[in-house]
């Protein structure tokens, strides 16, 4: 498991926890990277892991393996 870092850091989308950067890379449909700094975080909106494209709440909510709940 990996903490915050200052490059960025990689977040699972199935349980939304960090993980390591090479887990990160070695599996880009389940995890996204996360810009460093506040520009990270947007809120309570939905993020595929798939495109890193915004998704529409009935989308992220209906596809918990491949999205990632941006709090």
């Amino acid at each position: 498991m990996a903490g915050k870092g200052n490059g960025g850091s990689y977040r699972s989308a199935k349980s939304g926890r960090y993980v390591t950067k090479a887990y990160g890379k070695s599996h880009p449909r389940t995890t996204l990277k996360e810009a460093p700094g506040k520009s990270g975080s947007t809120g309570g909106s939905y993020r595929s892991a798939i495109s890193g494209r915004f998704v529409m709440a009935k989308h992220g909510k209906a596809n918990p393996g491949t999205t990632v709940r941006e709090k």
